[in-house]
């Protein structure tokens, strides 16, 4: 197998693993857990709020990933393969994790500019505001459809509490560019009930309340 078939081939590779993995972990490690342990305790409090910022629990993510990526599939497909073809698919499940930390992030942070990042935010905030135990993958809805976890509403339903703030305008109302996809509901200033509620709902994989 040449070098250039074995990168073209071996990158993919190791990007589609780190797709499954991703859903595996989004659903098993992080939801089904209940908040015990730390991957799912910190994803779930990330559920409470539906933010997302920057803290050193994204080091310590990296590092493990990338080390899965050295310690089991760089030397796995060097031994089933080649030794490029161990560190390409490596590479293509580094590859696959930052994109996910990327769109995951600018998700929440920014409003969608392509088709695709319109289509992975519809199906990610469902997750979040509508159905937690569905729409596991979150670059891309594959895994969902194989596994039968994939569900798409005709509108997202968003807590007002929890708008995302490139979804809303000055008034608070969504943006007429996402009216198609996103509908509000509830009110804008949570009581101390509701926002103990959505912890509670959120930690037990429930959508938040209206």
């Amino acid at each position: 197998m040449t070098t250039a078939v074995t990168v073209a081939l071996a990158v993919p590779a190791g990007w589609a693993v780190w797709t499954l993995a991703e859903y595996l972990l989004h659903r098993f490690a992080m939801h089904h857990l209940h908040g015990r342990g730390i991957m799912s305790r910190e994803h779930l409090e990330h559920h409470v709020t539906s933010g997302w910022s920057f803290d050193r629990n994204h080091v310590l993510s990296w590092t493990g990933m990338l080390l899965v990526g050295g310690v089991v599939w760089a030397p796995l497909g060097w031994v089933l393969v080649s030794p490029l073809a161990g560190v390409t698919v490596a590479a293509g499940w580094a590859f696959g994790y930052f994109f996910y930390e990327y769109q995951h992030a600018v998700a929440h942070l920014r409003a969608p500019r392509t088709r695709y990042q319109r289509l992975v935010r519809r199906h990610h905030f469902h997750h979040h505001f509508g159905a937690p135990m569905r729409n596991h993958g979150v670059t891309i809805p594959f895994w969902d459809h194989v596994f039968g976890t994939h569900e798409a509403p005709d509108r997202v339903r968003v807590p007002r509490r929890l708008a995302l703030p490139w979804l809303v305008d000055a008034d608070g109302e969504v943006r007429p560019a996402f009216a198609a996809d996103y509908v509000l509901v509830g009110a804008a200033e949570p009581t101390e009930r509701l926002l103990t509620l959505d912890r509670a709902r959120a930690f037990a994989s429930v959508a938040p309340a209206d």
